[in-house]
Order: C-alpha cells, then structure tokens, then sequence
C-alpha cells in the first residue's frame, strides 16, 4: 500500500486546526514544499520554517487562527483532497472548478508545476485537482 503524502498533509494541518495548535510539523519533499508555497501565499497560514533533523528536513508551519473562535468544530481552515491514488481527477482549465464563487482555491498538479486554479486559468492548462481549499 503506497504512501498518500498530499492527504497526510492535509489531514495533520486539518486537525491541528481543529484542536487549535499553533504549529505543525511536516516532513519535506519538492511536492510538499509547492503546496505549503501556495497555502502562504494565499495567506491560509502564517509562517514557514525549515529545520534538518538527521538526515530529514522538517518544514514547520504556523497556523492562523482566528479570535474568539467557539468549539473545536468552528476551524478557520477547510481543506477536502479530491484525486487520491486509486481515483485521479482531471480537468481541464475552461471547467475548472470555482470554491465558493471565487473565495477558496483549487490546487492543480499540471505540466508547469503546481499552482492554484487562478493561475491555471491565467496560463490556460488543466491538470489533476489535488485539493480544495476554503
């Protein structure tokens, strides 16, 4: 059974959101590094550092959370994987899907790399919908 790292990094910031962490450890490859790049630059959390542990590097991020948050199921943070290993999801950038009219993100995998549904529309490529973010 092959290893889903996009859902294990989904899953850990998911649930260190809900239990109201501040920070989340991640271990680092290029693919992660990519979407931990977007999910910063579109300001769904808040700080990134780097840190070599043995032979691993570490990337540990900062979550932001909002104020006068109630209960564990009120997270700031959405995040839902859509193509998994044993079912890929494909699209093309005219049917790209839009996240709540516009205010969430798709991540898309494509040939130039990985990049948010905006972009990919921009550059007009499609490619495998990885994720939604809202």
């Amino acid at each position: 059974m092959g290893r889903d790292t996009i859902a294990n990094i989904i899953t850990s910031i998911r649930n260190a959101d809900m239990a109201k962490k501040e920070t989340v450890r991640i271990e680092s490859n290029n693919r992660t590094e990519n979407i931990i790049k977007i999910l910063l630059k579109e300001g769904f959390i808040e700080n990134v550092r780097k840190h070599l542990e043995g032979k691993k590097q570490i990337l540990v991020l900062t979550l932001r959370h909002r104020r006068n948050r109630k209960g564990t199921d009120k997270s700031s943070l959405n995040l839902k994987r859509i193509s998994r290993p044993g079912l890929r999801i494909y699209s093309n950038y005219q049917k790209m899907p839009r996240i709540l009219g516009g205010m969430g993100i798709v991540i898309v995998s494509t040939s130039r790399g990985i990049m948010t549904d905006r972009q990919a529309r921009l550059e007009k490529v499609g490619g495998e919908i990885l994720c939604y973010v809202w």
